[in-house]
């Protein structure tokens, strides 16, 4: 329960009414609880589209929707988002890649990106079908938490110091099985087979970011996998937006 507490301070910003005690090495170890995370995440985002799809027209409702997905969070990730394009944009070679991504400003490119990440989120969900819509919003958030457990295990860390190298020692094979197990079961729970297709395309993105930020950077950083989480929102609302096309 405590990892699982920790987790959920890691990940959003809702205050927790009394103090739960972290080691540095509990970070790593929480990460088996990032899928269950993302469930609760999901579980506000479907209450507030209850409470609000009655009175806002469907585009103005998903827009909040995704604002409130990014209030919740902290736009933790989506800082990991900009900050990358402003790295892939510089010239340069790892360190300057390294050191574009630690600046705290974000550049031209990186303002870009960010809004073309919330902009094509936005868009997918509104394009996921009325009947699909709840599991959707339960769904997306559950399945990027999955890709960044995913993204850590087995992965190197780029720099010695930042979160990314504290949670890369962290996660190992047995909390890899818990969240995959989260993720499994609520895919083919809220979406049946179909849900698998989703979180195969999740797998995939993410161990292609992953080879990727490896090969470029010798390691992960903690924006590389915020760019990636992000990248994996999109594309599970993507697939599943897509899912009533796919006959089989």
């Amino acid at each position: 329960m405590r990892l699982l507490l920790i987790a959920f301070q890691f990940l959003t910003i809702i205050p927790l009414p009394f103090t739960v005690r972290c080691e540095k090495e509990d970070l790593g170890r929480s990460t088996a609880f990032f899928p269950l995370v993302g469930l609760a995440i999901g579980g506000l985002l479907v209450l507030c589209n209850w409470l609000i799809s009655p009175w806002l027209a469907r585009p103005l409702c998903d827009a909040l929707l995704i604002a409130l997905l990014a209030l919740i969070t902290g736009a933790l990730h989506l800082d990991g988002l900009a900050d990358v394009c402003d790295g892939l944009a510089a010239r340069g070679g790892r360190e300057r890649f390294l050191a574009v991504m630690k600046d705290s400003q974000v550049g031209a490119v990186g303002a870009v990106g960010l809004m073309l990440g919330i902009l094509l989120k936005w868009q997918a969900l509104a394009a996921v079908p009325p009947e699909l819509k709840w599991q959707a919003l339960l769904l997306f958030p559950v399945l990027a938490r999955f890709g960044q457990v995913l993204t850590l295990t087995g992965a190197r860390h780029a720099r010695q110091d930042g979160l990314g190298a504290v949670f890369v020692q962290g996660p190992g094979g047995w909390r890899l099985f818990l969240a995959f197990l989260t993720a499994a079961s609520a895919s083919i729970f809220l979406l049946g087979s179909k849900g698998v297709i989703a979180a195969a395309a999740v797998c995939m993105l993410t161990l292609a970011g992953r080879l990727f930020f490896q090969r470029k950077l010798g390691g992960l950083t903690g924006d590389t996998i915020g760019c990636i989480s992000e990248l994996n929102e999109i594309i599970a609302l993507v697939v599943i937006s897509a899912l009533p096309l796919i006959k089989f």
